[in-house]
C-alpha cells in the first residue's frame, strides 16, 4: 500500500465548487475533486461550522454534501488555537481573520503534507508560506505547503 500525502481543504474550496461568478476557478475545483482518491483527505470542524453559517439553505445543503464520504474531520484542540495565536502575533493572520489562521494550525498540528486555498488574501502567498513554516518549525511543528487546487 502507498503512503497517500495528507492534504487540507479550507472552506474556499468548497465554496468555488458551486460559485458560478467565477467559472474557471470553479471548473478547476471540480477537475480537482476528481483526484481526491489519489490522497487522505481532511477538513476541519471550522470548515463545517463555515459552511453552517451560510445563510442559502439550499446552498448550505450542496456544500454540507461536499463534505461527506472524502474527509476526515479534525477538531481545533487547545494545541491548534495557541499555534494560530502565534501566527496572529507574527503578523502572518490579522486577527480578524483567526479563523484562517486556525485552519493552517489545525492542519499543521496533524501533521498535514499540503493545505488547498483559494484563499490569496490571507492564505496562498509567499509571505505566508515562509513565515507560517518558520513559526511552526520553531513550535516543533513540520512544515507545510500552502498551494490552490490546481497547483496539486
Amino acid at each position: 500500500m502507498r503512503n497517500l500525502e495528507k492534504i487540507y481543504l479550507d472552506t474556499s474550496v468548497f465554496s468555488a465548487f458551486y460559485d458560478s461568478k467565477t467559472p474557471q476557478r470553479q471548473e478547476q475545483t471540480v477537475q480537482f475533486w476528481n483526484k481526491l482518491s489519489q490522497y487522505q483527505n481532511f477538513i476541519s470542524t471550522i470548515v463545517i461550522d463555515e459552511i453552517n453559517a451560510v445563510s442559502d439553505v439550499a446552498l448550505k445543503q450542496k456544500l454540507l454534501a461536499l463534505t461527506q464520504n472524502h474527509f476526515q474531520i479534525l477538531a481545533v484542540t487547545q494545541d491548534s488555537e495557541y499555534l494560530a495565536k502565534q501566527y496572529v502575533q507574527e503578523g502572518i493572520f490579522p486577527l480578524k481573520y483567526f479563523d484562517d489562521a486556525l485552519h493552517l494550525a489545525t492542519a499543521s498540528i496533524n501533521q498535514i503534507d499540503i493545505v488547498l486555498s483559494w484563499n490569496f488574501a490571507h492564505f496562498v502567498k509567499r509571505k505566508t508560506r515562509i513565515l507560517a513554516n518558520l513559526v511552526n518549525n520553531k513550535a516543533g511543528y513540520r512544515s507545510v505547503e500552502i498551494i490552490a487546487p490546481p497547483e496539486l
